[in-house]
């Protein structure tokens, strides 16, 4: 089976520590990605999982890669969506480079699923909108999905 990929680049006038931590802490992540947030230790061999706002199980996995400030990778499977959650597991890449007073991020999510890559092909420009919005401007761009 082919790998298909979707990668979103963005440039955040902030910090890599500020952005590390608005992506790793879950009072941030209610702010921009519509209510859910994660649980995770953020170190490598770690189970993680993505709750909605009512304690119902959203994605799950595992952290492959911590490097905090630089890079992370997800081991990441849907868990609420059956068509999804059968296609099995993805693999998220978060890549954070310093640049002057700014940040590059680019999200690189890679799956052998054709339906899950259109999923999250409509979601992260949303979540990623919001969270820029959110560490520029301390609001976000959209409020509902």
């Amino acid at each position: 089976m082919t790998s298909s990929a979707f990668v979103y680049v963005t440039y955040i006038r902030t910090t890599p520590d500020k952005l590390w931590t608005a992506l790793t802490t879950p009072e941030w992540q209610k702010q921009y990605w519509f209510g859910v947030h994660q649980e995770c230790d953020w170190k490598a061999g770690s189970a993680w999982k993505m709750l909605f706002s009512d304690g119902r199980v959203a994605d799950s996995g595992e952290v492959l890669e911590a490097d905090p400030g630089r890079r992370l990778v997800l081991k990441w499977r849907n868990e609420f969506r059956e068509d999804l959650k059968d296609e099995g597991w993805s693999r998220c890449t978060y890549e954070i480079e310093a640049l002057d007073d700014a940040v590059k991020l680019t999200v690189t999510h890679v799956s052998e699923g054709r339906k899950f890559i259109e999923a999250v092909s409509g979601g992260w420009p949303k979540i990623l909108s919001n969270l820029k919005s959110l560490l520029e401007t301390g609001a976000v761009a959209l409020a509902s999905k």
